[in-house]
């Protein structure tokens, strides 16, 4: 058990070393060696877990969806969509693990790895969260949901790439609030729009909320 869990520490150690790296430097400038100087362990010690330098990136870009942080269901799908939209943004602004993945994902000198996904899953979350929101009559009739997931994933891309570039993601809650302001009225209901909480402090409240939920699950899941 104790070796379990030292393996488990020095695989995220190894993990946040590399997310350091790769968003301080890019993919392509990151080296293996000053990987292994920034988590302090050996080259045996990394090439246990991960058998190359492709393969600690595709570890980063995976690891924030091992943190099992999540917006809980709600009634509205829409409502439920701009979360997971202002959560990222949020996680953006105070994760060093989800910058570096974003990093990774928009490196497009890492011709040697593959990028896509990030936004194959992203797509396809917010592809079921607008079928079930079509399903209940949230959307306009012209929706087409895997079409407008995709319109949104990349205009997301955007914005969060050109808050980065111009401010450090200091802007981004502002941003995506108003890209959601621009593109929503072209797909969903008017009556569904004013019900909506859209504002700049909505990331942090969802986060909050989340963590809650996920705590309350593991805590459960440990009794059980």
């Amino acid at each position: 058990m104790a070796e379990q869990v030292r393996a488990i520490r020095t695989r995220r150690a190894i993990l946040s070393a590399a997310a350091k790296i790769f968003e301080e430097r890019g993919y392509q400038a990151a080296t293996i060696s000053e990987i292994l100087t920034a988590a302090g362990v050996t080259k045996g010690a990394l090439y246990f877990h991960f058998q190359s330098k492709e393969d600690l990136a595709q570890g980063v870009l995976a690891e924030q969806d091992h943190q099992q942080i999540f917006v809980p269901d709600r009634p509205s799908k829409v409502q439920e969509l701009v979360d997971v939209a202002v959560l990222h943004s949020y996680r953006l602004q105070t994760d060093p693990m989800v910058r570096a993945g974003v990093r990774l994902t928009m490196d497009q000198l890492a011709h040697d790895l593959d990028r896509s996904g990030p936004f194959v899953r992203w797509a396809e979350v917010l592809t079921g969260l607008l079928q079930t929101a079509k399903a209940q009559g949230e959307l306009l009739p012209h929706v087409e949901p895997a079409e407008t997931a995709d319109v949104i994933v990349g205009s997301f891309a955007g914005i969060q790439s050109m808050s980065q570039a111009m401010c450090d993601y200091r802007d981004l809650p502002a941003r995506v609030a108003a890209l959601m302001r621009h593109l929503l009225p072209s797909v969903v209901l008017p009556s569904v729009l004013t019900s909506l909480h859209l504002g700049e402090s909505r990331g942090s409240e969802v986060y909050a909320e989340a963590t809650k939920t996920a705590r309350l699950r593991q805590a459960a899941e440990a009794a059980g």
